[in-house]
C-alpha cells in the first residue's frame, strides 16, 4: 500500500514540485537527526544512505540522500533526478572524484563509485524498480539514461 501511494505522489506533478524545493532540503536534517531512520515522509519504505561526495567544481564535501538497493555486497544507487531532463549534480560529481563517504543505519564508511555499463545496468534494473517503486514514474518522464552507480566499500 505505501509503495503505491509512493508511486502516486511521484507521478503528481505538484508531489514532485513539493519534494524536489522542500522535501529535498529537509530529508538531509530529518535523516541525521533521526540517524537514518526517517525521512520528510516517514519512515523510510527502502533502505537509504547519506552518500558525501567532493563537489567537483567547489571542492566542498555534498551531502545527499539515496534510496539504495544492497547487492552483492555492494549498494546499488540511481541518478534519476525524478526523471528531470539532466543528472543530478552528484552523478558528476562521483564521476569527477568517485571517493564518497556513505552513512548507512548509523555505521560510516569510505566507499567508490563506480557507474553501470548498460550490460550491468540491465541486469540489475528490474530489481531496482521492484525495491524503489517510483523508478517506473522516472523513467517514463525522462528520455535520458539515467545511470546507476556501485557503491563498493573500500577496504582500510
Amino acid at each position: 500500500m505505501y509503495a503505491r501511494f509512493i508511486i502516486w505522489i511521484s507521478a503528481t506533478p505538484v508531489a514532485s514540485w513539493l519534494v524536489k524545493h522542500f522535501a529535498s532540503r529537509l530529508d538531509p536534517l530529518i535523516f541525521k537527526a533521526t540517524n537514518g531512520r526517517f525521512t520528510s515522509m516517514g519512515p523510510p519504505f527502502m533502505p537509504m544512505l547519506t552518500m558525501t561526495a567532493i563537489g567537483r567544481s567547489s571542492g566542498q564535501p555534498r551531502s545527499v540522500q539515496l534510496a539504495c538497493l544492497e547487492h552483492e555486497g555492494d549498494y546499488l544507487v540511481v541518478a534519476s533526478a525524478m526523471g528531470q531532463p539532466k543528472h543530478p549534480a552528484w552523478c558528476y560529481n562521483i564521476e569527477a572524484n568517485p571517493q564518497v563517504q556513505i552513512q548507512m543505519r548509523g555505521e560510516r564508511f569510505a566507499a567508490r563509485a563506480q557507474v553501470l555499463t548498460d550490460p550491468e545496468k540491465e541486469k540489475v534494473w528490474a530489481d531496482i524498480r521492484r525495491a524503489i517503486p517510483q523508478m517506473n514514474v522516472y523513467e517514463k518522464r525522462t528520455d535520458r539514461n539515467i545511470r546507476v552507480f556501485r557503491l563498493s566499500r573500500v577496504k582500510s
